[in-house]
C-alpha cells in the first residue's frame, strides 16, 4: 500500500520526467508490479480495510431509534438491548452512540429589561497579591445594570460575606440609587442552598442587607450561567480588557484607583457591542429609575467569636491582634469590617485595630499592656529595654559597656528613653553614636551633648522682602565730584 506521499511521486516520475515504470521501481524502490498497477490509477485512493463485524451491527437501526425518540443515556440503551440479546461490551456502544448522537443545542432567550429594574453581581478571580512576606487571593466583585450596562468594579483580599456587602454599598452609592432586583450566582455570601427545582434559602444577612436597600434578591439556578449572562460578559471583559497583560503589584488602594479610572474612561465610555450605546449616556436615562438611597448606611460587618490568649491576643485570619491585658482567656466577639476590626466584651468595645492581609504578624497597642506592665516592673523594665535597643544598631553595643561601666545600667537606660520622647528618636540616635565614638556612657553624656546642640542652633530669622516702592525712598548720600576737579599727579594746576 502506497501512501500519498509516494504516490506523488510517482506520478511525478511518470508525467513529468517521463521515466518508465522499470525506471520508477528503481528509483523509488517499489516492486514493478506495484508501480504498473499505481501507475494505471489518475488519482489516489486509499484501500479501504473491511469493517470488522460487531455484535452491535444487528442493534444499530434500535440505537437510532432510541437516540431520536429520547434523549437516553448509554446505560438506558444498554438496559433496552440487554432485553433484545445484545452481549456487546459497553465501551463500543458508547463509541457508536457518541458519533450518531443527534445535537441539540440550547436556544435561550434575549432577556429586555427595563430602566433601573434589575442588576446582575458575581465575583471574578485575579491571581495573587503580595502582601509582606505572603500572598492573597486577589479577587474583583463586578456589578452590571441590566439596562445601561453601567458597570462597578472593586478589587479585594477576600470574598467572604462583610467584604461582597461593602462592595455593592459602594457601587449603590456611586451609582446615586439601587434597581428592584438583583441577579446572584450561589455564592455562600448571598445564597445557602438552592436545590434544583426548589426556592433558593438565602443568607439571612443578605437578605437584611437587601431589604435595608428595598432589593428583591433573585438566584441563578444551579450550573446556569446564561441566567447572569451580563455580568458574566463583565467578568469576562474586566480579564480580557483590564487585567490583560497588568502586573499586578503594588497596594490593593493602587489596583482599585487604576479599575477606577478604567471604569471611566474605558469600560463605561466605550460603545457597547450589543446596545451599540455608550453605557453612561443610557445611565443617564436609567439613574431616575433607581430606587433613593437609605438615610443612613447599612452595618456591612461580620460577627465571629474568639478567645484571647494568655498574651492577651486574639486570631483572626491567619494574624494576632492585642486586646487590653485584662481580658487575657476570655471570650470575645469580633466584628470584621474591609478596612478594621472592633473587638468586643459583651457587647462592650474593649480594642480597635486596622485590618491588616498579611500572616503571621502580631499587632499590639502599646496601652493594651499598660496594666499589666504597672503590675510587674521587671516586665516594664524589658520594654523600656526594647526601646532603647531599637533606637539605633549600636544602642546593644551601648548598652553593654554601661554595664561595665556604670553601676545602675538600667537607670541610664531608662533617662535615655525618656530623652527620646523629648528630643525624638532620631537626635538621640545620633548622640549615642557620636558619644559612643567618644567613649562617654552615660545619660549625663547624651543629656548634656542633646542640650549643647539644641542651644547653639541658629534661630531663623525673620524673612524681610525689599519692596521697589522701597528702593525708591533710600537716602544715599551726595557724591563728592571734587575729586575730579582736582589735577592729575604731574599736571599742572
Amino acid at each position: 500500500m502506497l501512501s500519498y506521499a509516494q504516490f506523488s511521486q510517482l506520478r511525478y516520475l511518470l508525467d513529468r520526467e517521463h521515466c518508465s515504470p522499470a525506471q520508477v521501481a528503481q528509483a523509488m524502490g517499489l516492486n514493478l508490479k506495484t508501480v504498473q498497477v499505481w501507475a494505471s490509477r489518475p488519482t489516489y485512493v486509499a484501500r479501504q480495510q473491511p469493517a470488522r463485524p460487531s455484535q452491535l451491527d444487528a442493534h444499530k437501526a434500535d440505537i437510532l431509534r432510541l437516540l431520536h425518540q429520547h434523549p437516553y443515556s448509554a446505560r438506558q440503551i444498554l438496559h433496552q438491548l440487554r432485553e433484545r440479546g445484545y452481549e456487546g461490551g459497553y465501551s463500543i456502544l458508547t463509541d457508536f452512540i457518541r458519533q450518531v448522537r443527534p445535537l441539540r443545542p440550547r436556544a435561550y432567550l434575549t432577556l429586555h429589561f427595563e430602566p433601573g429594574e434589575c442588576v446582575q453581581i458575581d465575583w471574578g478571580y485575579a491571581g495573587a497579591l503580595r502582601m509582606g512576606t505572603t500572598q492573597r487571593r486577589l479577587s474583583f466583585l463586578v456589578m452590571v445594570l441590566c439596562f445601561s450596562r453601567r458597570m462597578y468594579l472593586e478589587f479585594t483580599l477576600a470574598e467572604t460575606l462583610e467584604h461582597f456587602l461593602a462592595g455593592q454599598q459602594n457601587a449603590f452609592a456611586q451609582w446615586g440609587g439601587t434597581p428592584k432586583k438583583w441577579i446572584v450566582d450561589n455564592l455562600k455570601s448571598a445564597v445557602l442552598s438552592h436545590p434544583a427545582g426548589q426556592p433558593a434559602v438565602y443568607n439571612p444577612h443578605y437578605l437584611d442587607f437587601a431589604a435595608h436597600y428595598g432589593g428583591e434578591l433573585r438566584a441563578c439556578n444551579v450550573r446556569a450561567a446564561h441566567e447572569k449572562g451580563r455580568v458574566e460578559n463583565g467578568v469576562g471583559y474586566v480579564k480580557k480588557n483590564f487585567l490583560n497583560g497588568m502586573e499586578l503589584s503594588g497596594s490593593l488602594a493602587g489596583i482599585n484607583a487604576a479599575a477606577q479610572r478604567w471604569l471611566d474612561e474605558v469600560a463605561n465610555v466605550r460603545i457597547h457591542g450589543e446596545t451599540h450605546q455608550k453605557p453612561m449616556d443610557l445611565f443617564v436615562q436609567e439613574k431616575p429609575a433607581l430606587r433613593a438611597l437609605p438615610a443612613a448606611l447599612y452595618d456591612v460587618g461580620r460577627t465571629q467569636a474568639a478567645h484571647a490568649t494568655r498574651r492577651f491576643r486574639i486570631h483572626f485570619d491567619g494574624n494576632r491582634y492585642s486586646v487590653p491585658s485584662e481580658y487575657a482567656g476570655t471570650r470575645l466577639s469580633v466584628r470584621a469590617y474591609p478596612d478594621r476590626l472592633l473587638v468586643y466584651h459583651q457587647q462592650k468595645l474593649i480594642a480597635e485595630h486596622v485590618r491588616h492581609y498579611e500572616r503571621g504578624a502580631d499587632f499590639e497597642n502599646p496601652d493594651h499592656a499598660r496594666a499589666l506592665l504597672a503590675q510587674r516592673p521587671r516586665a516594664q523594665e524589658q520594654k523600656i529595654l526594647q526601646r532603647f535597643l531599637s533606637l539605633t544598631p549600636l544602642a546593644e553595643e551601648y548598652y553593654r559597656q554601661l554595664e561595665q561601666r556604670r553601676v545602675h545600667a538600667r537607670h541610664h537606660v531608662r533617662n535615655i528613653v525618656a530623652l527620646s520622647e523629648i528630643h525624638g528618636a532620631e537626635a538621640v540616635a545620633r548622640a549615642l553614636t557620636d558619644t559612643h565614638e567618644l567613649q562617654a556612657y552615660s545619660c549625663e553624656y547624651i543629656a548634656n551633648l542633646l542640650e549643647q546642640r539644641r542651644r547653639f542652633q541658629p534661630e531663623k530669622g525673620a524673612l524681610h522682602l525689599t519692596r521697589a516702592q522701597d528702593l525708591l525712598e533710600l537716602d544715599l548720600p551726595e557724591a563728592d565730584l571734587e575729586i575730579y576737579e582736582s589735577p592729575s599727579p604731574g599736571e599742572t594746576p
